[in-house]
């Protein structure tokens, strides 16, 4: 049951944000570019992201402060990052994304590349499991140092309940959710006129993240996933009470206006008599 699980795991991370996309499209009449536009802005983020935490690691060996700093510094490198890179999509390129169900589907296309991203990832290790599993380990080949390294990892890995593979699902969710969240408040800054709302969603991201630091720290991997998972939720459940408290009428679609044409009034055809003249004219016509 537990390779059953750790292989189907990454296809429900790869199903959740197209399944997401089709139900707001179908329901909500949302745009399919503003998924892929969400998606870009996510990758975009990264673009900086990733390297800035490198550079805190290597540059500034944060992970030697004490665990709470690190874990608020983590968090609002990822807030600020995608949060600001949100605000200056909807400033910049999609102008005309105001409403309640376009943001959601902003925000599912940003969620939902990661999600893909990530269960691919979640595809190659568990491929390598299910590989190694029905393997003699001892028959690779390896030297005695990776060999050892190998069958711990594996004994690990082999080690769950059947479960466990699926809170990486669980986590997409959640991680949807908050991303769901932060599109609808970063949205409020252009409705409402007030960068606050801007604030308001580094500071959540910032919260989220750290929380999920901090608990696996504190923790562990294996008994913190279950607890991060726990409190991701609830952020995730506060969301999506944001999200209904923010909503908004559905998006009228514009109508084509139709002007009936005025029928011409019907005159009668008089029959007249051919004249000479008549006949002349059309001889070369």
């Amino acid at each position: 049951m537990l390779l059953l699980t750790y292989a189907i795991n990454p296809l429900l991370m790869i199903a959740l944000p197209i399944v997401l996309g089709l139900v707001l499209a179908a329901r909500l009449k949302a745009s399919w570019r503003l998924f892929f536009i969400g998606a870009v802005t996510f990758i975009a983020s990264q673009i900086g992201h990733l390297p800035f935490n490198a550079l805190l690691e290597n540059g500034l060996h944060i992970s030697k402060l004490p665990l709470a700093v690190y874990a608020v510094i983590l968090g609002l490198s990822a807030g600020v990052f995608e949060e600001v890179a949100r605000y200056l999509v909807y400033r910049f390129w999609i102008k005309d994304a105001r409403h309640w169900s376009q943001a959601l589907m902003f925000g599912a296309g940003h969620g939902g590349v990661e999600a893909v991203i990530v269960g691919a990832l979640a595809a190659l290790g568990a491929i390598n499991i299910l590989v190694l599993s029905q393997r003699d380990l001892n028959t690779l080949g390896l030297p005695a140092d990776q060999l050892t390294l190998v069958q711990e990892q594996m004994a690990v890995a082999l080690s769950y309940p059947w479960w466990y593979p699926l809170l990486g699902t669980i986590e997409r969710v959640t991680a949807i959710c908050t991303h769901l969240t932060m599109a609808v408040l970063v949205v409020q800054v252009f409705k409402r006129r007030n960068l606050l709302w801007l604030l308001a969603a580094i500071l959540w991201h910032a919260a989220v993240d750290a929380t999920a630091v901090y608990a696996i720290g504190t923790l562990g991997a294996e008994n913190g996933a279950v607890w991060v998972e726990i409190i991701i939720g609830l952020f995730a459940l506060a969301g999506l009470g944001v999200i209904w408290l923010l909503r908004e009428p559905p998006l009228k679609q514009p109508e084509v206006a139709t002007v009936p044409l005025a029928m011409a009034a019907a005159t009668p055809l008089t029959p007249t008599a051919p004249t000479a003249e008549s006949l002349d004219k059309t001889r070369y016509q």
